[in-house]
């Protein structure tokens, strides 16, 4: 059987290298078909150099950030802003599961403790476990750096709140105490989406784990 010619996902009428960068704008997070459309267009009509520059924050962003090797946030150093804050408690450690919980609580602007990133949680369906995040290195901190709290602000869904409960039982051996955010926040929403004033309640209000 002959093989017949397959078409690209959606042809574009400028062709198909604005074809490409419609489908790449289209995939990131919120990103519509007719807002990359937007964004193409937009590309198309600015200076060289102004796209340029663009591309260029991109590749150097990919290129020089990394995790921070105390809390494996984001962060172009060796130790992100919040680590090397000599303001911050850093006897006093949140928990949270990716980089963007991370700024979503610190525009409560009510926190003024350390942060501790897992780079997700615990989701046997999805095959991650213990091993594939960075709680080894949670445990490391703790047991070095003479941390006196643990605050637990997975986000309040079942992997989350399980993954809160696997922490927990490993820091059972330390010395430390362990609060989790006041549930303000709606069981089953993420971070990511509470609002500064909620979130800000939620950490005013943390109780005992």
């Amino acid at each position: 059987m002959a093989s017949r010619n397959v078409p690209p996902v959606e042809a574009h009428p400028f062709g198909p290298a604005v074809g490409r960068l419609v489908e790449q704008f289209s995939s990131l997070p919120g990103i519509g078909r007719k807002t990359a459309e937007r964004l193409a267009n937009h590309i198309l009509s600015v200076p060289e150099s102004e796209a340029l520059q663009l591309a260029a924050a991109i590749r150097e962003v990919k290129e020089s950030v990394h995790r921070c090797r105390q809390c494996a946030n984001l962060t172009d150093q060796e130790l992100c802003t919040i680590c090397n804050d000599p303001r911050r408690d850093q006897t006093v450690v949140c928990i949270v599961e990716q980089p963007r919980d991370v700024t979503a609580l610190e525009a409560s602007g009510v926190f003024h403790g350390t942060y501790h990133v897992l780079g997700g949680n615990i989701s046997p369906l999805e095959g991650v476990g213990p091993d594939d995040l960075t709680i080894g290195q949670l445990m490391e901190r703790v047991r070095k750096n003479g941390v006196k709290e643990v605050v637990m602000a997975t986000n309040p869904t079942l992997d989350g709140d399980g993954t809160s409960l696997f922490i927990a039982n490993l820091l059972q051996e330390f010395p430390v105490t362990i609060t989790r955010l006041a549930r303000g926040i709606p069981t089953g929403s993420v971070l990511e989406f509470a609002n500064k004033e909620m979130l800000a309640d939620a950490l005013q209000g943390r109780q005992a784990f």
